[in-house]
């Protein structure tokens, strides 16, 4: 057995490198590389990400390359003792990204890239430093960093027993460099050849999937190659559409191969009831394709927007139906509920939610994916695009010609419109982004006005903000309204959150665990501001005219897995399941009739088509990423992580599960789906990087 006794002796250190059979160096280079892979596996522990998988060899690869990194820089000088401290600095250095990363996740339940972490970084340290501070300033916290700090501190308290950081000739430093330089190309070359490898590495690429597939370090190096830039060149798949995809049933029929009924290849899918003959529909219903006169082939521009011609010239304008112009000429509130989930829907603790949620158009299986916080779910509710760029992607529409934003689209109609915010209106850049949307009044936040309504606490509230700005616009129709709230922000205690602390005796009859009953709390406050607006429409005789659509930003991720599984009753096997929601949409004239209810699957990019078709704007569906879930498009979800949702089957982590054994699939269904999803995962990526609408409209 190897007694590994302490000592500062440099005997003692040469006996245990004779007894290993191991040189200083060779011992030095070692310590450094077991370092980095220790970095690694803590996050992996730390996250709940799985060790062991298939990427396991490359993260540890890509770990012993760092490792070599570190080693090189650790030995620029001829004192042993100055080369420990000069490690000790760069394992210190190395190990605040794994922790700030770990923090945020911690926090936010996805892995925030560079763009997100650093467009966000000073308005998350400055509205959520308290938060912050929580996290960090606890046992759990503290001996996350206590942990990732050992490496540093073995190096300086057992390094010169060790030999650890001895000066070396030239050559061998180079040598070692190089031999970690070769390590990094085997990884790389085990990734070009291996097929589910390469699909991360590049045509698939998110952050969160690298991440948890090569390893922190190896997904950082992505992100800042392909996070920024990205695949602006890359060509799009030329693939069928949804719509030409034949679907058959099966089944013990004896013959069906002379049927000539088109529709008898295609299975029952349940159907929306009959429209409501409400008000303003007393004419025809319309008829022909959502689409505008623009002849793609025609047009002139770069590399980049000939490609985004030539891909949306290839697909099929979804058509107008029994439902374009349902709501021609009525107003509009559109609210992004801060972590709104499907389950703060309940008939005696949000009777308003219920009641907006059940009556109207029910979405009964919607998702918000989750993959840039709230500005990410805000950017996709508003723009109808993944945020590919992070937490840029919202920020970078300051400077883009919003074209179809219902802000600009209704604005064309001549409403009157305006955007509203109960937190600090710069947050985000929102003083920037907000004013560009297309609202004709512009921007409202706390510090250009909102503080006149609105108490400084936090969170602050929805109820204050909506009954403080509802007269500003109630008695200009037609309106156009947007707000972005906040009451329902975590973390959910009666000591950090105002709103969970406000409505607390609504819920302390309630089961389960503190956290949870704050989430309900908060939700609370929502229903109540939901419960003034709907009141003083109605007051004022304008609620069969007015449209409420309320979407999350994101999942409820202020609570702790544990208590996200409580509050779904079961913890979330995938992603989707994770994110999924519901969408309220609801107009008091449809408070008459039966609900319409969509069964089949919706997410947040599906908003702007649909608002566009049920507004009757004049609008080209094959510009919009979503689908108008009246038309006859095709249902499909999806996510950053490629993941995706249709009618008859559900795709995650890398399985197909069908939705039904009924339904005979083609043998190339998922990978014509999965090639779908690719196209618009890059049309959601090269659109805005190009500032496509301005190209296409703004002459």
């Amino acid at each position: 057995m190897i007694n590994f006794t302490l000592s500062s002796q440099a005997p003692a250190g040469r006996r245990l490198r004779s007894r290993l059979g191991i040189t200083h160096s060779f011992s030095t280079i070692l310590f450094f590389a077991l370092s980095a892979v220790y970095f690694e596996i803590l996050f992996k522990i730390f996250c709940g990400v799985p060790i062991f998988h298939m990427g396991t060899l490359i993260m540890m690869l890509v770990s012993v390359t760092l490792g070599g990194i570190i080693w090189f820089l650790s030995m620029l000088t001829k004192s042993a003792v100055a080369n420990r401290i000069i490690g000790a600095v760069l394992l210190t250095a190395f190990s605040v990204p794994y922790l700030v990363e770990y923090f945020v996740y911690k926090a936010f339940k996805v892995f925030y890239d560079v763009n997100t972490l650093v467009g966000g970084a000073g308005d998350t340290l400055g509205g959520f430093g308290e938060d912050i501070k929580r996290l960090v300033l606890c046992f759990d916290g503290i001996s996350k960093i206590l942990l990732y700090l050992l490496p540093a501190i073995l190096l300086l308290a057992i390094g010169p027993m060790l030999g650890l950081c001895r000066p070396l000739k030239i050559s061998k430093r180079i040598l070692g460099f190089c031999f970690s330089l070769e390590v990094y190309i085997v990884a790389v070359t085990l990734i070009a050849c291996t097929a589910e490898f390469r699909k991360i590495h590049k045509d698939e690429y998110n952050f969160q999937t690298a991440v948890e597939t090569f390893g922190f370090v190896h997904g950082v190096c992505l992100d800042m190659t392909l996070g920024d830039s990205g695949l602006e060149n890359a060509d799009f798949d030329n693939i069928p559409s949804m719509s030409d995809i034949q679907i058959t049933p099966t089944g013990d029929s004896e013959d069906t191969s002379e049927s000539t009924d088109a529709e008898s290849d295609t299975p029952e899918i349940e159907e929306p009831p009959e429209i409501p003959h409400i008000t303003n529909r007393n004419k025809p219903f319309p008829t022909g394709e959502n689409a505008v006169d623009i002849d793609f082939s025609a047009l002139s521009g770069n590399s980049a927007q000939t490609k985004l011609n030539a891909y949306v010239a290839s697909l099929s304008p979804s058509n107008k139906n029994a439902y374009t112009g349902l709501f021609k000429g009525k107003n509009l509130i559109f609210i992004s509920a801060e972590a709104f989930s499907h389950k703060a829907i309940d008939p005696e603790l949000t009777p308003t939610l219920y009641r907006l949620a059940t009556k109207g158009i029910n979405f009964t299986d919607y998702y918000q994916p989750a993959s840039a916080g709230t500005t990410g779910g805000e950017y996709q509710n508003i723009f109808g695009f993944l945020p590919m760029a992070g937490g840029k992607s919202f920020k970078n529409t300051a400077k883009q010609y919003n074209y179809y934003t219902m802000g600009s689209q209704l604005d064309r109609l001549g409403y009157y419109g305006k955007a509203y915010h109960n937190n600090d209106y710069k947050y985000y850049d929102r003083h920037l982004t907000h004013t560009n949307l297309g609202y004709s009044d512009g921007y409202m936040g706390y510090g250009n006005g909102m503080e006149k309504y609105v108490t400084k606490r936090w969170p602050q509230s929805d109820l204050e903000m909506i009954a403080g700005t509802l007269p500003e616009y109630i008695d200009k129709q037609p309106f156009n309204i947007y707000y972005m709230s906040v009451s329902g922000h975590g973390v959910y205690s009666r000591v950090g959150n105002s709103m969970s602390k406000k409505n607390w005796d609504k819920v302390a009859h309630l089961e389960g665990s503190e956290a949870v009953k704050g989430y309900y709390a908060s939700q609370i406050e929502l229903d109540l501001a939901l419960e003034h607006l709907v009141a003083e429409l109605e007051n004022a005789g304008i609620a069969d005219d007015t449209v409420i659509c309320i979407s999350s930003d994101h999942f409820p991720y202020g609570l702790e897995d544990a208590e996200l599984a409580e509050l779904y009753g079961s913890k979330p096997a995938t992603t989707l399941e994770r994110d999924t929601s519901r969408l309220i949409l609801w107009c008091g004239e449809l408070e008459k009739y039966d609900p319409i209810v969509v069964s089949s699957p919706t997410f947040s990019l599906d908003i702007l088509p649909t608002l566009s078709n049920l507004f009757g704007t004049e609008f080209d569906s094959r510009l919009m990423v979503g689908r108008d879930v009246f038309s006859d498009a095709p249902a499909l979800v999806f996510n950053t992580a490629y993941e995706w949702k249709t009618d008859y089957g559900t795709y995650a982590g890398g399985k197909f599960t069908p939705a039904s054994e009924d339904i005979e699939l083609p043998e190339d269904y998922v990978k014509n789906i999965k090639a779908i999803v690719s196209n618009k995962i890059l049309f959601c990526k090269n659109a805005p990087a190009n500032d496509y609408y301005g190209y296409l409209f703004k002459k």
